[in-house]
């Protein structure tokens, strides 16, 4: 059967594998929650964001595949594969490039997918041409909040955005900066006396995640990360996570101290897409507002 998107014929379909989903989404899955239950299919009726889902059936085996989209975003995003029990099905490799086709009609350049190391799931994306970028881990940080408040973290403002994007370039490797490019709008938290860290923060109904950019330079790091709990008064009863990326991997013993639980390494996986360019235009790597401090080269001279 010629895969096809999902419909309302296929509610008992989701139904049955709402307990047999592979997340490829982590953040999304954390904050809210089962891409096939209820709030997740709450989620195809948001203007702002393009999620498309996809089934193929063959010999009586249904295999189901989403992938979504954010406005202004240069990647889109696998968010799941189910049932988890079937993935070594020889069709999932025609699902997934379906999934992949319908992102390039939305004209991004990357398509993105995290899963654990050992989950079927690594071989049938590597099958399909995704290769690792990053590893990351999600610490549970909720046992923090019993710290008091700080003052030291306080909402990102607009003119807080230019240092935070200049932070960006320096710890993210810039071979990385690509595939997920630094923030365009002013999102998260920043330590007030404007010191070399941010987090973005991403919340739902089931939980909150947070991706933090602190520069190995500053001090007192297990304070900063202690107090980014406290520091959120609406968080009310949700769990706190932290996700660490291998390019901060330096933060994980910092955690461990603090009581963080850490869950099982994923692999950041991306493919890239390709599109035709229709007219040349100059496009800036860094923001005009951003500084980068230039590599000083003497000048050589050749002798006679």
């Amino acid at each position: 059967m010629p895969i096809r998107p999902l419909d309302l014929l296929d509610l008992p379909t989701l139904y049955r594998y709402r307990g047999e989903v592979a997340s490829l989404d982590t953040a999304r899955l954390l904050t809210r929650g089962n891409p096939l239950g209820a709030i997740g299919f709450m989620a195809y009726f948001n203007p702002a964001r393009y999620i498309y889902s996809a089934v193929s059936t063959q010999d009586g085996v249904s295999l189901l595949g989403g992938i979504t989209h954010t406005h202004g975003e240069s990647f889109a995003k696998l968010l799941y594969l189910a049932p988890a029990s079937r993935l070594d099905q020889p069709d999932l490799s025609a699902l997934l490039e379906a999934l992949i086709a319908e992102a390039g009609k939305w004209g991004v350049f990357h398509v993105l997918a995290e899963t654990d190391e050992t989950s079927p799931a690594f071989v049938a994306l590597r099958k399909a041409g995704f290769s690792v970028y990053a590893w990351q881990r999600m610490w549970d940080v909720s046992r923090l909040a019993a710290r008091s408040p700080s003052a030291r973290w306080a909402r990102m403002r607009s003119v807080d955005l230019p240092w935070a994007q200049s932070l960006y370039y320096q710890i993210v490797p810039p071979l990385l900066q690509a595939v997920e490019p630094a923030l365009k709008q002013p999102q998260g938290l920043v330590c007030a006396d404007r010191a070399k860290c941010y987090v973005n923060v991403m919340s739902g109904v089931y939980g909150i995640v947070l991706t933090p950019f602190i520069h190995p330079e500053i001090s007192d790091v297990s304070a900063k990360l202690a107090e980014i709990v406290g520091s959120m008064s609406a968080r009310q009863s949700r769990p706190v996570y932290l996700c660490v990326r291998s390019y901060q991997a330096w933060l994980e013993p910092v955690l461990e101290d603090l009581g963080a639980t850490a869950s099982a390494r994923q692999a950041v996986m991306v493919k890239h897409l390709t599109r035709r360019i229709k007219g040349e235009q100059t496009v800036p790597v860094v923001p005009s507002a951003v500084s980068i401090q230039p590599s000083q080269v003497s000048k050589i001279e050749e002798k006679k």
